[in-house]
């Protein structure tokens, strides 16, 4: 079970490992939501697909969450997330989990970059897609809470502009005047800062998880530009949405002291900040159906729901 706490003020101190089977967990609700996949953006001729989840009785507008997968920013794709995207749906929540550059193919901004461009395309298909574009958030797992997080922060900072997304009818254009400010981020197990969990592989002689990161990033400056804490603590932040922070307590992929810095830097910009821990869990158990994450379910619905009434 978790521990869970919900405050303005906090004085506490790889793998998204994909599913084998396509079944969605039962743990919200009982008639499974649909699925298609739509392009939603062409960064340099690159196609980027988005699976949509859709509930099957509710009417729309809906409210929005854009699903970022982990992979430590070089794996998986838009299918790592199905567990708690289906459930998510089946909620009432229309999902769009996404695909995104990655490395090593492409480098640091490129990934949180589509993440806001995919804010931008809900916002400019809202209609079509049945979505309210005034109620989007953003949910990650481990590297993709780190982009989630990242386009939060930065959602229209100049590194976050320029990718061309789908319109109505005008093919794929960038549509940099819309604004890509989203409600909330739910964030778990998030690499929050890429150069203390870089380092902290390096110690504990976690080699695939070295490799990764360097590829994504091109030294440890572009690291520590892109560290959820520092931009915070430095007042570099366009926006401080509020956040949920899940972190599972056997998560060997997550130091914790890196997670209490997010909290830390959150808590000292006065951001409004929810933390869910579950002793014994480890890195990624989202990702499979359990007691655990029925309750972490739970707990997302309930923060959504929260800030969508706020």
């Amino acid at each position: 079970m978790r521990h869970l706490i919900s405050a303005f003020a906090l004085g506490l101190a790889i793998s998204a490992a994909p599913m084998a089977a396509h079944a969605q967990t039962n743990a919200v609700a009982t008639e499974p939501a649909s699925w298609e996949d739509v392009t939603y953006a062409n960064p340099e001729g690159l196609e980027l697909l988005a699976r949509i989840y859709r509930p099957q009785s509710a009417e729309g507008p809906l409210p929005v969450v854009i699903s970022v997968h982990g992979g430590a920013w070089g794996a998986y794709d838009r299918t790592s997330g199905r567990v708690y995207d289906q459930a998510l749906a089946d909620a009432g929540y229309l999902v769009v989990a996404i695909d995104f550059r990655q490395s090593p193919d492409y480098q640091h901004p490129a990934g949180s970059a589509d993440v806001t461009a995919a804010v931008r395309w809900v916002r400019l298909n809202a209609e079509a897609l049945g979505a309210e574009a005034d109620e989007i958030g953003l949910i990650g797992s481990s590297s993709g809470g780190h982009l989630a997080l990242l386009a939060a922060v930065r959602p229209n900072n100049e590194a976050h502009l320029g990718t061309p997304i789908a319109g109505t009818d005008d093919g794929f254009s960038a549509h940099d005047g819309i604004d890509a400010s989203v409600d909330y981020v739910v964030a778990m197990w998030p690499v929050s800062s890429p150069i203390t969990r870089y380092r902290y592989a390096q110690r504990a002689g976690i080699d695939q998880l070295v490799t990764l990161t360097e590829r994504y990033f091109a030294d440890e400056d572009a690291m520590w530009d892109a560290s959820i804490p520092r931009i915070v603590q430095a007042g570099e932040a366009e926006d401080l949405p509020p956040i949920l922070v899940i972190q599972p307590g056997m998560d060997s992929n997550i130091p914790q002291d890196m997670t209490f810095d997010l909290l830390q830097a959150w808590q000292a910009r006065s951001g409004k900040v929810d933390y869910a821990f579950y002793p014994g869990a480890p890195h990624a158990f989202g990702h499979y159906p359990s007691e655990n994450t029925e309750d972490m379910l739970a707990a997302i619905t309930s923060f959504i729901d929260r800030q969508l009434t706020d």
